[in-house]
């Protein structure tokens, strides 16, 4: 009997956004993987899921990878599932995928919640084309990380916790230019929901003056292209 790996977003904060199938499989699964067991279980108590659960996060899941990848190869269906949203999206899940890959065990992801994505639809930038930058280094590499972005011609996409928005905002006018648009998204899907559109200066001078709570997600205009000069530029008229 083939066991097989089930990558199950849960809801980001709205409850309502759990999906009928991720219940399903995390009732049907034999183990379910969480991020942090006591953030999950008032989750899988709401929706009446009872059972095995055991920790997997970053401080362990190289070491668990091998068990795991053992109860899968036995034919047992383990579930991932992060604090929030989908796993390996800023989050541990990618090193137990490629390993299950790796092994030949088949991995299947439902769709369902995850923060950017919203985010990055009611900001108003351009959705066709964005890269997405997850968390950015916070001391090693994070001068260089901004160089580059500022060359971007895509939507930017990245987290930021409370304590480090206001500094990140002004790293990127500084970097980018204070014109630059943006938008900025805290507590998705929650009572207190917020979007700030607007300059990087305008929506760090909001930030500045209001509420610094919950998770956000950034959103920033890519780099504007370079206007065509004309033959015609130079001719007086």
């Amino acid at each position: 009997m083939d066991g097989k790996l089930f990558l199950v977003p849960t809801p980001i904060g709205n409850l309502e956004d759990m999906t009928f199938r991720a219940i399903r499989i995390l009732k049907e699964c034999d183990l379910i993987l969480a991020e942090d067991t006591r953030t999950s279980a008032p989750m899988l108590k709401h929706f009446g899921i009872d059972k095995r659960v055991f920790s997997h996060h970053q401080h362990n899941e190289h070491k668990a990878t091998a068990e795991i990848i053992k109860f899968l190869q036995e034919g047992q269906k383990i579930a991932l599932i992060s604090d929030a949203g989908t796993p390996a999206i800023s989050d541990p899940g990618f090193f137990l995928v490629r390993e299950a890959i790796k092994n030949e065990i088949t991995v299947e992801c439902l769709p369902g919640a995850t923060a950017f994505v919203p985010a990055l639809v009611n900001s108003g930038l351009p959705a066709d084309a964005f890269c997405f930058e997850g968390f950015l280094p916070v001391k090693k590499g994070r001068q260089t990380k901004f160089k580059k972005l500022a060359e971007e011609d895509r939507t930017i996409i990245l987290y930021e916790s409370p304590h480090r928005l206001l500094k990140t905002l002004e790293e990127f006018a500084q970097y980018l230019g204070v014109d630059r648009q943006a938008s900025v998204s805290r507590e998705l899907t929650k009572m207190f929901e917020e979007t700030v559109r607007g300059t990087l200066t305008e929506i760090k001078s909001h930030f500045e003056n209001n509420t610094l709570k919950g998770e956000f997600v950034i959103c920033i205009a890519g780099k504007p292209a370079k206007k065509s000069k004309s033959k015609y530029d130079d001719v007086e008229e």
